[in-house]
């Protein structure tokens, strides 16, 4: 067996050890013997393409794997696998792969029946969950450079009509009589307090505060619950037994009567 390195390797057939027709052929720069048990191994995790699916249904004693050629040089190895897969398949061989070779499943036109075939495979297929420490991003964060990079690939995605909920309201909203749980309410508090903020540390800019200005120029717009009180309760003489300033305003002592007893 030759030595194979980086820039050189084989291109292998796997068959049947009873039977000369190929039913796979590939490629690889280490030994094909070690390139089969990656394929076991893949199998065995579930992976679901025509090739790994017929190799799950056979025992791997009854698996043989050939060496076809020794080819140096990536680009001419990447050659040679097309030419063994377009020479099989003129020869009849009922091949596995997914394309023609050389460059993997990257291009395949999927037919009608494979997308048919690959939704029966996944059917009740169940997901792997990986919750908290088990995830491999657990505790990590994604570089500002890549959330910049996906913030302006999605902006406007979800925009107008575009929004999957665009014109839809009462009953047609699909959040239509949904009331978010009060422990939910105090989390999502909690986690916008302080540098949870978005806008936490800013401040508007002297532009924006004249626009905001202009805006609400001549609006009553009491700038805060006290002011309100004076404006709405106390310059118009009305006293309110829910309103806690009118408790206090009626609780002190009237300075004028005080001064006029005196």
């Amino acid at each position: 067996m030759q030595t194979t390195t980086a820039a050189a390797g084989w291109v292998y057939g796997i068959r049947l050890a009873g039977d000369s027709e190929y039913r796979y052929v590939g490629i690889t720069t280490k030994s094909v013997q070690h390139r089969f048990r990656q394929h076991l191994k893949v199998a065995s995790e579930g992976r679901k393409t025509p090739f790994y699916d017929w190799l799950r249904k056979q025992q791997s004693s009854a698996l043989t794997v050939d060496e076809l050629e020794h080819v140096g040089g990536a680009r001419n190895l990447g050659h040679a696998e097309m030419d063994w897969i377009s020479y099989f398949r003129g020869e009849g061989y009922r091949l596995l792969n997914l394309s023609d070779g050389g460059l993997g499943p990257t291009g395949v036109t999927w037919t009608e029946g494979m997308r048919e075939a690959a939704r029966v495979r996944s059917t009740g297929r169940k997901g792997v969950s990986r919750p908290g420490a088990a995830n491999p991003f657990y505790a990590k964060k994604h570089s500002a450079e890549q959330r910049a990079k996906w913030s302006a690939e999605r902006k406007g995605t979800f925009s107008g009509t575009a929004n999957p909920n665009f014109g839809k309201f009462g009953e047609a909203h699909p959040s239509f009589g949904r009331s978010m749980d009060d422990e939910s309410r105090r989390a999502l508090s909690e986690a916008r307090r302080g540098p949870g903020n978005p806008n936490y540390g800013k401040q508007a800019s002297a532009e924006t505060r004249a626009k905001m200005s202009a805006v609400r120029k001549g609006q009553p717009m009491p700038s805060s619950r006290r002011s309100a009180h004076t404006r709405h309760h106390t310059n118009k003489g009305i006293e309110k037994v829910d309103c806690k300033y009118c408790v206090e305003d009626s609780a002190k002592p009237d300075l004028f009567l005080e001064s006029e007893s005196e």
